[in-house]
């Protein structure tokens, strides 16, 4: 054995792999969160009647929406709008019940304080109806 050996006794080798167990669940934790945030599952455009624009929430406050689409209103397509978009919370509460397109990025999974849903609003624009005929 030479004498820059050193062994090491069984608490400094648990200590060295619990450190290294906390490194690895350190840098998971944030990868996921990374992933999460910046790794969009889709984006899309759908059209229909802003039925419902509100903030939602008893310590994370988020602005939630829904929308019909379709004749019936069967089909409700329920969506978050980040805080940060000032602009388009201010176009969407002026535009309540009208008929609008909004431009959406879904993400795999929305923690609690970004929103109750995954499909995030970018972008909304004022459309004609195409169920009323025009005058």
């Amino acid at each position: 054995m030479k004498n820059n050996d050193v062994k090491l006794s069984i608490g400094q080798k648990v200590k060295k792999y619990f450190f290294r167990l906390i490194v690895l669940l350190f840098v998971l934790f944030f990868g996921y969160f990374a992933f999460i945030y910046y790794v969009p599952y889709s984006e899309g455009v759908r059209s229909g009647e802003l039925i419902k624009f509100s903030k939602k929430g008893v310590v994370f406050k988020t602005w939630e929406g829904e929308m019909s689409q379709g004749i019936s209103g069967a089909q409700i397509f329920k969506f978050t709008v980040a805080n940060k978009n000032k602009e388009i919370i201010k176009t969407m509460e002026n535009l309540q019940g009208r008929y609008v397109k909004l431009s959406y990025e879904e993400r795999y999974k929305a923690f609690f304080w970004w929103g109750d849903t995954p499909y995030f609003i970018d972008a909304i624009e004022e459309e004609e109806s195409p169920f009323v005929s025009p005058k």
